[in-house]
């Protein structure tokens, strides 16, 4: 019974006797239950799963009772459960998730929120507490009404794109209905963020590609970074032209065709940032999502833990339900047809994974959150740690190997775009910062107008040695 009761607990937590003198330390785990997804506490039972027993358990439950009562504002839902395991008496304290949020320990006039991290009950950061509100009162942090008024802002990059992937256009009546302002002409939260300014701090993405397979210091191991901010649809073009222009493909010659072999598929980086930017927590202060890549992975990490539910890495991909922390931009992305109404975005990046050339099991993505972020790692397809055992090593002689493609392709002399295509770079600031300007240095590489390095008509050409 016992055992069966544990298994079916959403979380746990075990007390060897129960505690009246001192309320707080169970107390806080009825509110971080309430505030939770809900719980279990177990009256009787040590850490160990022991069971101690309890000496008087129909005074305990009365105890148990009245201390919820003076002590948990607003009174969660809760059973109390009298169990008999190996002829001792405990007793088991089912809490339900709460409607109402947030729930508090009061006492000596303080009011506490308890969540829970892990196995146990911790005081609520203040930005948890302003989500805890917002889904008390039933509210959005994207739905909230602003004092801002819709006509002193431009919508040119929404309407455009909503035209180009709707076919319709975007009607002055749409802000009212899709929620982006109210009747009076203020903006909501979601029209803020998807107004051509930039007038949410937090709405930035910090993207790095850094040299090898851990960070290091910006200055002197990132290979290019970039900083975005501003309207949401700006920002998923963005990150996703970051990836990509920092991704190779790589091509299997076969006997009639070809096989690409691109590192990561375009529709799983577009459905992790997606995820990324409806998902994320807009209300902690200071926060960004932020774009690490590595030679053998790309991660994605966005404020804010699951909305709702247990850390992503112990559910069901197959399974899990959807639950939005910004349903209205939510819906206008869905509308835009960047996003499916089913909540199947973490699926989706699995599966579109799978179809690349090169995929084994251990290249699935993967799935993190903690109640400060969201994780998605996705996996270089094309990376063998094998074939690279010496990082530095295997980046000296890829350099050198693109500088003798550079080298041999400007026997004529050849634009900076057009040495970049033929290395198969895109962002062709990185490439000349680490591949056109040290051969320059080295006097291999020279410009056909030297005196005016920016000229428009700059070309280089090799240096001839003989």
């Amino acid at each position: 019974m016992l055992n069966q009761l544990i298994a079916e607990a959403t979380e746990c937590d075990f007390k060897s006797s129960l505690e009246t003198r001192r309320p707080k330390s169970w107390l806080k785990s009825v509110s971080a239950f309430a505030n939770g997804i809900g719980g279990t506490l177990f009256f009787g039972i040590d850490d160990g799963h022991n069971v101690i027993g309890l000496s008087n358990p129909q005074r305990d439950a009365e105890a148990i009772s009245r201390l919820i009562r003076d002590r948990i504002t607003p009174l969660p839902h809760f059973i109390l459960t009298p169990v008999c395991e190996a002829d001792k008496n405990i007793l088991a304290l089912t809490v339900a998730s709460g409607r109402n949020t947030p729930y508090y320990y009061k006492a000596d006039g303080v009011m506490e929120a308890y969540i829970r991290i892990g196995n146990e009950s911790v005081t609520a950061p203040d930005y948890i507490v302003n989500e805890l509100i917002l889904k008390g009162t039933h509210q959005s942090f994207d739905s909230l009404i602003t004092g801002e008024k819709k006509s002193d802002y431009s919508f040119t990059l929404l309407e455009a794109t909503y035209r180009e992937r709707t076919g319709n256009r975007f009607e002055p009546s749409d802000y009212l209905s899709f929620g982006l302002a109210d009747k009076n002409g203020c903006l909501t939260n979601a029209g803020k963020l998807l107004a051509d300014q930039h007038t949410v701090y937090n709405s930035r993405i910090f993207c790095t590609r850094w040299n090898g397979l851990e960070k290091g210091s910006i200055f002197d191991d990132a290979l290019d970074d970039k900083e975005y901010e501003g309207n949401l649809i700006y920002l998923l073009q963005s990150g996703c032209e970051f990836i990509r222009n920092n991704s190779r493909v790589r091509f299997e010659k076969k006997a009639r065709y070809r096989v690409d072999k691109p590192d990561f598929a375009d529709r799983a980086v577009t459905e992790a940032l997606v995820n990324a930017l409806i998902h994320r927590d807009y209300i902690i202060l200071g926060s960004e999502i932020h774009i690490d890549m590595y030679d053998d992975r790309v991660e994605i990490v966005s404020p804010g833990g699951m909305f709702e539910g247990p850390p992503i890495q112990e559910c069901d991909i197959r399974s899990i339900r959807s639950v939005r922390r910004n349903p209205v931009i939510a819906d206008l992305f869905h509308r835009m047809k960047y996003m499916e109404r089913r909540g199947s975005g973490l699926k989706k990046i699995i599966t579109e994974t799978e179809k690349l050339p090169g995929y084994s099991e251990q290249l699935r993505p993967e799935f993190f959150s903690s109640a400060a972020d969201f994780r998605v790692v996705l996996k270089n397809v094309n990376y063998n740690s094998a074939e690279h055992p010496h990082q530095v090593n295997h980046q000296v002689n890829h350099q050198v190997n693109v500088s003798d493609q550079i080298l041999s392709y400007c026997i004529l002399p050849k634009s900076k775009k057009e040495i970049a295509e033929f290395c198969g770079f895109k962002d062709i600031r990185n490439f000349t910062l680490h591949y056109i300007n040290p051969l320059l240095e080295s006097g291999q590489l020279q410009m056909t107008v030297p005196l005016k390095p920016k000229s428009r008509n700059q070309k280089y050409v090799t240096v001839n040695t003989q």
